[in-house]
């Protein structure tokens, strides 16, 4: 299992990435900087608080992990 810091450290990147690209796409789509910045803006908020619950919800499966067995979670 991860801290919730380090599953809040992958969601900040991957927003981060995730936001510059949606910028760049948003802007071809549009022509305007501020269309695709807000459309951008959108997508990762969404996109963060969908990916930190996902996240959290994954890191207490067990199923899958090699080498992995505790009580009370699910396991194959």
């Amino acid at each position: 299992m991860e801290t919730r810091g380090r599953s809040l450290v992958k969601a900040v990147v991957w927003n981060v990435i995730g936001l510059v690209s949606m910028t760049l796409v948003g802007f071809l789509a549009t022509g305007s900087v501020s269309a695709g910045g807000m459309m951008a803006a959108v997508n990762t908020a969404l996109g963060f608080a969908t990916y930190l619950i996902y996240e959290r919800v994954w890191a207490r499966i067990s199923w899958g992990r090699l080498g992995h067995q505790s009580g009370g979670h699910l396991h194959a």
